[in-house]
């Protein structure tokens, strides 16, 4: 007997290990950013993440996640390697002004490849219908209707929240954005809801993008 209860005991050994690793990372208004196994992912309230964690409500310090069944608050926590604590490193990246005056840079939204006209007097990410369809944004379901101020007038758009904006090796995630009815703006806006949470300066004609430590 004594045994067979040291062998079920080895095999019930690995589920325990299997357990997953999680951590807060990012809270957002009704939202946050989830680390499960080293996998990353904003999840909204009653969404489930990577490895079927659900995010049960959130405030301003912790979030209440369902993890395996079991209904626990979790804090915001640092990211960390197997060696402990990492350190931080900053990420740069200067783009060079075009010969029209303008700065494009090459980037992602929720992981779809998307260019971005880089423009410091748009207030947020700005995109249009077709935009959004191709970037599969259901923006018309899970957005906010609003009337948004354009140089052409007032036009109806939808405040949305993308997951993840990469652009180059800099990468921000729960990033606002307005998708606009219609055909305007023809190219993609990378606005100040994305340059706000990196630093951004311009020297000698190049714009030099940096994340925050």
């Amino acid at each position: 007997m004594r045994r067979v209860m040291m062998i079920m005991a080895g095999l019930w050994a690995p589920l325990l290990l299997a357990a997953p690793q999680v951590q807060v990372v990012g809270l957002f208004p009704g939202a946050a950013v989830l680390s499960v196994d080293g996998q990353r992912k904003l999840v909204r309230v009653g969404q489930t993440g990577p490895g079927g964690v659900q995010v049960v409500s959130v405030d301003s310090r912790s979030a209440v996640l369902r993890v395996e069944g079991v209904e626990r608050s979790y804090g915001l926590s640092r990211e960390y390697n197997t060696e402990g604590f990492a350190a931080p490193q900053k990420q740069t990246l200067s783009i060079a002004r075009s010969n029209g005056g303008h700065y494009w840079a090459e980037g992602a939204i929720n992981g779809r490849a998307q260019q971005f006209l880089v423009d410091t007097g748009a207030t947020s990410i700005a995109l249009n219908e077709s935009h959004a369809r191709r970037l599969g944004i259901d923006y018309r379901t899970s957005g906010q209707p609003i009337q948004v101020s354009t140089a052409s007038g007032t036009a109806k758009g939808w405040r949305v929240t993308l997951d993840k904006v990469s652009v180059g090796p800099l990468q921000v995630l729960g990033v606002e954005a307005v998708v606009l009815e219609g055909a305007s703006p023809t190219e993609a806006l990378l606005g100040m809801s994305f340059l706000n949470r990196v630093g951004w300066r311009v020297e000698n004609n190049l714009l030099v993008l940096q994340s925050h430590l």
